[in-house]
């Protein structure tokens, strides 16, 4: 099947890759050998191959197509992923999926699922077709017996997905699960047995981790027993194993999602008392920037000598915790974070009488996610809300860690390139480059730079009646729900319709996306709208122009700024892009040096906008430095992990 490629399995419960130490010569010789990749060996051969196949299997009629495939399942299973083997499998699935779903895969989609099964990146542009294409590559490794987990972003997209192609699956008799968040044990227990599975990158990863809690008493000698008698290892794990991962959207889960482990925990009784993270957010409130304390470009803050002292001075009086100047420091330098770092409705959101963290990548809420040491409770503190107990690691694990035990990994994303040399340092993934099936249609407008964030803002309207009022459809694309709502209210005071999709309406998100691409629709979104999200417009749209995209601040990962850019001009439909931009928004606030910002502001004064070359590369080198930070920070989250693993005495995957 997938064993026997030079892969060490190891010990455990079920099928996985054993964990293997990297020394940091052999990553950096990864990272510096993707210089020298980008194509797929023999890709041109193989779709040949299977478009050879194309008459033949169309002569058959459907039991036809079922017994095939049944007899390549069975050389799939005795002779591994075999070119071949898989080119017949792809033919039999290419038809079917023209007779069952009414679409048949083009050659490109043939190469970026034939790029899966070997075990590298395919970067198809948005809107080609990933979701179809993977079906290819799904089918046939589960006809080889593999395990086949599809992984998506949010359980959204997994529970779309796994409808979209279930009567592909079905037709060849292929099982299919979903699992989704607040899914009992036993059901997902029930969904994991099947054929392919359809799962979020957490929801996947927290099971893993319940499995290693579960099985953790287990001696590696039983486990071993259990496997060699009945394949799974014992009724109580949740997964049959780690064969085979998909991962749409490749990026944003093994890079973008990497920089903090996964943790499953417990609440502790708190040994602080509820009043002494209200008497911390209290007393930080009292303290002037730059005098007490100092904000760093990376998102810290400290305490200066002015600063604790003045905090010595406020709780000179009081007793418990505030009597030791260690305590002092740890709970005012929390209490400074919480009011000065993290904002609501940027980083997280009320729900309720709970605080829920939005993750800014994708704009989703993480509602099991909590932040660490206290930070959670002294931001509900501040918001006045119930304070929840600390919490005690039972088990962690980072994505790096996580998708490197698959037997075999592969991915699709429309934005590989610039972290190629990241994913091949840290799982060793090769990036191929797929051509598109069309010539895209999508136009690129010149960026515009406002002084103020209220000047852009009312730029942004205007612009988005204006194309609305020419029978397209716009998508305004936001960073944080505090700026979506923001531009709502704007809209409202104009009276401008438009519908508003973030995260505190993402029950009505598919109703929001269906109705997005209608004549003079507006809507406003945060990344909510950004990966996966597959717009279909009106014919009337598409004769007046498309759909038109408004970025209103850049990110600092330009691959985020690149998907939402590619919402527009999908599979071959007319669609234009702009961004309309603040010189007060963060990425340019944190990463342009002051000189640099106050000679665009000169510029903006005299009326006129910069150079459309000369700005895009200021936004260029802001990202660079943005994107170099959150590099270490990953790296930094990795070197954590092999130290803690070492700690617990854990050694290559292997429990002494």
């Amino acid at each position: 099947m997938l064993i026997g490629r030079g892969i060490e399995v190891a010990d455990g419960a079920y099928l996985e890759r054993a964990d293997r130490p990297v020394h940091a010569v052999e990553e950096w010789l990864r990272a510096w050998m993707t210089l020298f990749g980008g194509t797929a060996r023999r890709t041109g051969r193989f779709v040949r191959r299977v478009n050879a196949l194309e008459a033949q299997v169309q002569a058959q009629d459907d039991d036809g197509l079922r017994g095939a495939m049944r007899e390549v399942a069975a050389r799939l299973q005795t002779q591994g992923l075999q070119e071949e083997w898989v080119a017949q499998s792809f033919a039999l699935v290419r038809e079917a999926s023209r007779r069952i779903l009414g679409m048949r895969h083009h050659d490109v989609q043939l190469l970026g699922s034939w790029v899966l099964l070997q075990g590298r990146i395919a970067e198809m542009a948005t809107g080609e077709g990933k979701t179809l294409a993977a079906t290819l590559a799904v089918c046939t490794a589960a006809a080889a017996g593999a395990a086949v987990h599809v992984v998506t972003v949010n359980d959204y997209l997994a529970e779309r997905d796994a409808e979209d192609n279930a009567p592909l699956y079905a037709f060849f008799g292929l099982s299919l699960g979903v699992v989704k968040q607040d899914m009992p044990i036993d059901e997902r227990r029930q969904q994991y047995a099947r054929d392919v599975v359809y799962v979020s990158n957490k929801e996947l990863t927290f099971d893993y981790l319940k499995d290693r809690i579960a099985l953790g008493d287990i001696s590696d000698a039983q486990l071993k027993l259990r496997r060699l008698r009945g394949g799974m290892a014992a009724p109580v794990s949740l997964l049959r194993g780690l064969h085979l991962a998909i991962v749409d959207e490749a990026d944003s889960v093994l890079i973008d999602e990497a920089r903090t482990p996964l943790i499953i925990s417990e609440t502790l009784p708190d040994d602080l008392d509820e009043a002494v993270y209200h008497e911390a957010i209290e007393l930080a409130g009292h303290l002037e920037r730059d005098r007490h304390y100092l904000q760093g470009r990376d998102r810290d803050i400290w305490l200066t000598p002015a600063g604790e002292a003045e905090v010595a001075q406020l709780v000179a009086d009081r007793g418990g915790v505030w009597v030791s100047p260690l305590w002092q420091k740890e709970l005012i330098g929390k209490a400074l974070s919480a009011l000065h770092l993290f904002h609501r409705d940027q980083h997280y959101i009320l729900a309720g009488d709970k605080v829920q963290i939005v993750d800014e990548s994708t704009g989703r809420v993480m509602p099991d996610r909590t932040w660490e040491r206290g930070l959670h409770q002294m931001i509900e503190a501040k918001e006045g809300c119930e304070i929840s107990g600390q919490r005690r690691t039972l088990s962690q694990i980072t994505y790096q860690r996580f998708f490197g035990r698959y037997l075999l990994l592969g991915g699709m994303t429309g934005t590989a390139r610039e972290v190629e040399p990241e994913l091949k340092r840290v799982y060793d993934l090769s990036v191929t480059r797929i051509p598109t099936h069309k010539t895209p249609r999508r136009k690129r407008l010149p960026d515009r730079v406002l002084r103020t964030s209220d000047e852009r803002w009312a730029a942004v309207a205007d612009r988005a009646r204006e194309v609305a009022g020419q029978g397209r459809s716009v998508l305004i694309g936001t960073r944080s729900v505090e700026a979506s709502e923001h531009l709502s209210r704007l809209f409202d005071e104009r009276g401008t319709m438009h519908t508003v999709l973030n995260a505190r309406q993402d029950e009505t998100e598919a109703e929001a996306v269906a109705q997005a691409g209608q004549p003079g629709r507006i809507t406003v979104a945060t990344n909510m709208a950004g990966r996966g999200t597959d717009i279909k417009l009106a014919p009337a749209v598409e004769q007046a122009g498309g759909l038109h995209v408004i970025l209103t601040e850049f990110h600092e990962s330009a691959r985020v700024d690149r998907q939402l850019f590619g919402r527009s001009a999908r599979q071959g439909n007319p669609g234009s892009v702009e961004a309309i931009v603040s010189l007060e928004d963060e990425l340019f606030q944190r990463f342009v040096p002051s000189w640099l910002r106050a000679m665009l502001t000169v510029r903006l004064n005299s009326g006129t906008q910069p150079g459309s070359r000369f700005f895009r590369r200021v936004v260029t080198f802001a990202q660079s430095r943005a994107e170099a930070r959150d590099r270490r920070v990953r790296l930094d989250t990795l070197r954590r992990d092999r130290q803690w693993l070492r700690a617990l005495g854990f050694v290559g995957g292997h429990r002494k």
